[in-house]
């Protein structure tokens, strides 16, 4: 949300927010900045693409008890969304809130926190200034699912080990995390 200046100049506001997995063991956080007009879905491309998720699931957020997404006509009434197109992020808080949830891949259902942690941070582009270890792989099978796989891919021995690394792409570390590549992807999203 813009701010006037002594000047009367309008300042954008630029927010520090912390986003972090829920549910798995190796904790998975992001530390970034968007801008506090930002609508739900650019921030839906910025949560995905700082933590590594693809385009290929449904989402949602779920703020002061409103559950907001995409508009989907197939699964409108079971869903119960309010559509996010038009939403900003300040408006769906408010001034006090801090906190709300989001959850990417309804089957998977990867549940995360998303905390507000400053609302004057000194920023001016989208993006990530810290986080730790790896997002899960996509479709892996939610929390229990990732639990096998590393549990797999741990055990060299495992009779489904090969085939797990060749779904995978032949490599996954789940300590890895590339800032410099996660900043590279955010530089596509525009401010």
């Amino acid at each position: 949300m813009p701010r006037r200046s002594s000047a009367n100049v309008t300042v954008e506001t630029w927010w520090q927010v912390r986003i972090e997995l829920l549910g798995v063991e190796a904790r998975v956080w992001r530390r970034i900045f968007v801008p506090g007009n930002v609508t739900l879905p650019k921030l839906d491309r910025v949560l995905r693409a700082s933590m590594g998720w693809a385009n290929n699931h449904l989402h949602e957020f779920v703020i002061g008890g409103v559950r907001y997404g995409a508009p989907d006509p197939d699964f409108a009434r079971e869903l119960g969304h309010v559509d996010e197109r038009n939403v900003e992020l300040a408006a769906a808080l408010g001034p006090n809130a801090r906190c709300f949830d989001y959850v990417y891949d309804f089957g998977d259902d990867w549940h995360h926190v998303v905390l507000i942690e400053d609302r004057y941070a000194q920023a001016h582009e989208i993006r990530c200034v810290a986080g730790e270890n790896a997002c899960p792989p996509e479709d892996v099978g939610g929390v229990p699912g990732y639990e096998r796989f590393l549990a797999v891919m741990a055990d060299p021995r495992h009779p489904e080990r090969r085939e797990m690394l060749d779904w995978i792409g032949g490599r996954f570390d789940p300590g890895a995390f590339d800032i410099e590549a996660v900043n590279r992807a955010l530089a596509k999203i525009r401010a």
